[in-house]
């Protein structure tokens, strides 16, 4: 039985996370898991999971939790519970399904503890990857993509070489606005960008789609899980979500992962790989039910968060740390009304405008520069 640590146990990703498990009592146990301010759900997720560890963002939600299970279960809260949720030494792989920059140092405890990392917090790589990488590199620790454009490379990338990769073609939905013109875009609403045609994600995400960002910091993230040039990564608007990324070879030869939108199916094999598992609940795809499939390609200008991510990764250094801070901030300002959708990549440009890059930057300058992107776009 594999013990699974689970970072963002109450997400989308980590309730997912969560429902493999389920599937799977004789193959998968929840040994610790750390959640943000869903204290009711993360409470049945103790009784339903019994993990031995289990953290929360502040001191009064441990206190609550410590009343009511403290006497079966370790309480902790903040970065520091984190930190040992990552690394627990009985996990046995470490699922980092946190939103945000937050993942960033759990992460790397975890890869120096050696586990396995099953990871969807892409903004850890967007933050951070160089230094993500070389740690896994050190340690021997592998990084298993779990978002379903990653691990459709990752798939497509078995028993293939990597010198005989030309290029990666991720796949977009193109989110909530994907049919509305740049205009249309002035006056649109948080509920309008909170509906997604395709899948069911978290409020940040959502957003990220909307506005593109989400592929743009996918972008990054598969330049360093897969270790290629940025002009080796294209992005193709493909509405329907069935082909969720492909890999061009030299020989021209292309190999598409495809499957219904269901991240469980990204998440199990994560979990099993490099064994496949069942899955009978999951809706099997019948091409002949969708008839056609169509894509488009890519307009940078329409999808502005898209190019200032290919320029952010271009410039490398703490530029992707500064895209991903302004990021985070300007979503959760239109989230909370104080921003209109299209602020959101002015308030990115602006701030990566403003910025001069430190090249190959260490933690702490990542962790410097983050803090003050952050307080000066909140003040």
């Amino acid at each position: 039985m594999k013990q699974v640590s689970l970072l963002g146990s109450t997400g989308s990703i980590g309730t997912q996370t969560l429902d493999v498990i389920r599937a799977y009592p004789d193959a998968f146990a929840l040994s610790a898991m750390a959640c943000g301010s869903n204290i009711e759900l993360a409470r049945q997720q103790i009784v339903e999971f019994k993990p031995e560890l289990v953290s929360v963002s502040t001191a009064e939600d441990a206190n609550k939790l410590k009343a009511e299970f403290g006497e079966h279960v370790e309480i902790m809260y903040g970065t520091d519970g984190l930190i040992e949720v990552a690394k627990f030494g009985k996990s046995e792989v470490t699922v980092t399904a946190i939103t945000g920059s937050v993942g960033l140092l759990p992460t790397l405890a975890a890869i120096e503890a050696k586990k396995p990392i099953a990871i969807a917090n892409k903004e850890t790589l967007v933050t951070a990857g160089h230094l993500v990488v070389e740690a896994a590199k050190k340690h021997g620790v592998p990084l298993i993509p779990v978002d379903s454009e990653h691990s459709a490379i990752f798939q497509a990338l078995q028993g293939e070489s990597h010198k005989a990769i030309d290029r990666l073609i991720l796949t977009a939905s193109g989110g909530s606005f994907r049919d509305r013109t740049r205009e249309e875009l002035k006056h649109v609403t948080v509920e309008e960008a909170l509906s997604h045609p395709n899948w069911s994600m978290g409020a940040k995400i959502t957003i990220d789609s909307a506005t593109m960002m989400n592929k743009g910091l996918e972008v990054i993230e598969a330049r360093w899980l897969f270790e290629l040039d940025y002009d080796k990564i294209d992005v193709l608007i493909h509405k329907e979500s069935i082909i969720h990324s492909m890999v061009e070879f030299v020989d021209r030869s292309v190999i598409a992962q495809l499957g219904t939108p269901d991240m469980r199916v990204p998440i199990q094999y994560a979990l099993t790989h490099p064994d496949r598992y069942a899955r009978p609940s999951t809706e099997r795809l019948e091409l002949w039910e969708l008839g056609k499939l169509h894509f488009n390609k890519m307009d940078m200008e329409r999808y502005r968060c898209m190019h200032l991510a290919y320029e952010a990764g271009k410039a490398g250094g703490t530029m992707t740390t500064v895209l991903n801070a302004a990021n985070e901030v300007a979503v959760e300002r239109f989230l909370n009304g104080q921003l209109t959708f299209l602020e959101i990549e002015q308030v990115i440009e602006l701030a990566l405008e403003a910025h001069s890059p430190i090249a190959n930057p260490t933690l702490d300058e990542i962790q410097a520069v983050d803090k003050e992107i952050r307080e000066r776009l909140t003040r």
